[in-house]
Protein backbone atom coordinates (compact mmCIF):
# COMPACT_ATOMS: atom_id res chain seq x y z
CA UNK A 1 0.00 0.00 0.00
CA UNK A 2 1.72 3.43 -0.89
CA UNK A 3 1.81 6.30 0.85
CA UNK A 4 -0.32 7.99 -0.99
CA UNK A 5 -2.76 6.10 -0.32
CA UNK A 6 -2.69 6.02 3.05
CA UNK A 7 -2.28 10.01 3.09
CA UNK A 8 -5.44 10.27 1.11
CA UNK A 9 -7.35 7.87 3.18
CA UNK A 10 -6.45 9.85 6.49
CA UNK A 11 -7.34 12.88 4.53
CA UNK A 12 -10.73 12.20 3.54
CA UNK A 13 -11.81 10.47 7.32
CA UNK A 14 -10.95 13.33 8.54
CA UNK A 15 -12.90 15.41 6.73
CA UNK A 16 -16.08 12.94 6.69
CA UNK A 17 -15.61 13.20 10.88
CA UNK A 18 -15.36 17.54 10.30
CA UNK A 19 -18.55 17.55 8.10
CA UNK A 20 -20.49 15.46 10.69
CA UNK A 21 -19.44 17.25 13.94
CA UNK A 22 -20.23 20.54 12.09
CA UNK A 23 -23.15 20.03 10.22
CA UNK A 24 -25.44 17.19 11.75
CA UNK A 25 -26.92 18.41 14.50
CA UNK A 26 -26.65 15.68 17.25
CA UNK A 27 -26.39 15.28 20.68
CA UNK A 28 -22.50 15.93 22.46
CA UNK A 29 -22.18 12.27 24.02
CA UNK A 30 -23.02 10.73 20.46
CA UNK A 31 -20.30 13.09 18.95
CA UNK A 32 -17.65 12.10 21.34
CA UNK A 33 -18.49 8.12 20.85
CA UNK A 34 -18.60 8.46 16.95
CA UNK A 35 -14.98 10.32 17.04
CA UNK A 36 -13.95 7.60 19.35
CA UNK A 37 -14.98 4.62 16.91
CA UNK A 38 -13.82 6.69 14.20
CA UNK A 39 -10.06 7.37 15.43
CA UNK A 40 -10.03 3.22 16.66
CA UNK A 41 -10.86 2.35 13.25
CA UNK A 42 -8.34 4.15 11.70
CA UNK A 43 -5.96 3.24 13.97
CA UNK A 44 -6.35 -0.18 13.53
CA UNK A 45 -6.28 0.41 9.88
CA UNK A 46 -3.23 2.02 10.15
CA UNK A 47 -2.03 -0.92 12.11
CA UNK A 48 -3.00 -3.35 9.12
CA UNK A 49 -1.71 -1.99 6.35
CA UNK A 50 1.79 -1.55 7.35
CA UNK A 51 2.17 -5.00 8.69
CA UNK A 52 2.13 -4.51 12.73
CA UNK A 53 -1.32 -5.71 13.70
CA UNK A 54 -0.31 -9.51 12.75
CA UNK A 55 2.78 -8.66 15.20
CA UNK A 56 0.56 -7.95 18.04
CA UNK A 57 -1.84 -10.41 17.65
CA UNK A 58 1.11 -13.12 18.08
CA UNK A 59 2.55 -11.91 21.22
CA UNK A 60 1.95 -13.87 23.94
CA UNK A 61 1.76 -13.08 27.53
Amino acid sequence: MSLLTVLVVLIVAGLLLWLVNNYIPMDRKIKTILNVVVVIVVIIWLLKAFGLFDSLSNIQL
